[in-house]
């Protein structure tokens, strides 16, 4: 079974996992409540997509 010959570095170690980091997700206004809420979603707080109500939110 093939084994390093040689111990990779801690830079290098850290090059190879650059990409993995985490992101933070895309977040808009919403046109209607003007709270956040995903970009291309209907709106969790007053169910408005594109300007229309497309949900009926029950308020608690």
């Amino acid at each position: 079974m093939p084994v390093p010959k040689k111990k990779r570095s801690a830079a290098r170690r850290g090059m190879r996992r650059s990409h993995d980091k985490l992101t933070t997700p895309a977040v808009s206004e919403c046109s209607n409540c003007h709270e956040t809420k995903q970009p291309h979603n209907v709106c969790p707080h007053c169910g408005h997509y594109n300007e229309k109500e497309v949900l009926k939110v029950e308020e608690v």
